[in-house]
């Protein structure tokens, strides 16, 4: 019998100074049994950092013809690519081609993520960035994960103020060129 995702529920207050964007939500996030919880922290973390109008949890990594997050205009057009991890860059390729803007959030050291990408071919290259996180934050984060949380994020000038459930972490956020040709 196969396992059924585990829902993690998320009661997020998101001040987001540098972007003046100020929201409460309620999110519902499914947990693959494949996923790891740094994975899907780092999903939560993405889809808050890069919130908008029309952002949304694809269907996951049972969706290979998405990303873990994306945006949507009213059309449905796909206008941000949201990639978490360590996509190859043929996946890159064809989310830049397809995407306004494409962008990476990684729980990974980020010049090994890099380093899979030199000399590889991908679409304007120069316009998507890697976003990482100061190291063993999201694996502390981790540890104050239950079903049901509260989780209130701020960030000011790049740095994240990040309470779970109690217990506060912070981190910059770093941004990584991507080098590939």
């Amino acid at each position: 019998m196969a396992l059924g995702a585990t829902m993690h529920t998320f009661a997020v207050q998101l001040a987001d100074v540098d972007r003046g964007v100020y929201e409460e939500l309620t999110l519902r996030v499914a947990r693959h049994p494949s996923e790891t919880a740094i994975y899907m922290m780092t999903r939560l973390l993405a889809y808050c950092l890069e919130y908008e109008e029309g952002i949304v949890f694809s269907e996951g990594i049972s969706s290979t013809e998405e990303p873990a997050v994306l945006v949507r205009d009213l059309t449905g057009k796909i206008t941000v690519w949201i990639e978490i991890g360590a996509p190859d860059a043929a996946r890159l390729h064809y989310a830049s081609k397809l995407a306004d803007r494409t962008t990476i959030y990684t729980h990974r050291d980020p010049e090994k993520v890099r380093a899979a990408w030199v000399g590889k071919r991908i679409h304007d290259s120069a316009s998507i960035t890697l976003h990482s996180f100061d190291q063993g934050f999201v694996d502390d984060a981790v540890g104050s994960i239950d079903r049901r949380n509260t989780m209130t994020l701020s960030v000011t000038e790049r740095q994240i103020y990040l309470d779970v459930n109690g217990t506060m972490y912070s981190s910059a956020v770093h941004d990584h060129p991507i080098e590939a040709s």
